[in-house]
């Protein structure tokens, strides 16, 4: 059994990798618009979301699960609209969304994904 760790610290690995498929942390909107909107957070957190994945070998066609917290069940409308628009067409994950507490006051939304490698 191989387990990878993608940039461990003490707390949490960015991502694991094991037997082909990518755990990976929850991802948030970056510091530069954690005071925006939903649609900023929202379009922020996926960038993040594609570069992680860019960095550990998978990409958006090899999402397997999505769960996406909301701070407001309201925002789930204008969160909807950027993830369809994300996602590339036939290749939508398993996705849960709930409403959360988020661990920031300012956040708004957060995704935790799983995903399988490309070439595994």
């Amino acid at each position: 059994m191989t387990l990878q760790r993608h940039d461990t610290q003490t707390r949490m690995s960015r991502a694991v990798i094991h037997n082909g498929v990518a755990y990976l942390c929850g991802q948030v909107a970056g510091p530069d618009v954690r005071q925006g909107s939903i649609n900023e957070q929202t379009n922020s957190m996926l960038s993040r979301l594609d570069a992680l994945l860019g960095e550990i070998g998978s990409d958006r066609e090899h999402l397997l699960s999505a769960t996406i917290y909301l701070k407001d069940g309201s925002d789930i409308a204008a969160m909807n609209e950027i993830w369809d628009a994300w996602v590339p067409e036939g290749h939508a994950p398993a996705r849960t969304c709930v409403v959360a507490q988020m661990p920031a006051e300012e956040l708004k939304v957060e995704i935790t994904v799983t995903a399988a490698i490309k070439n595994s």
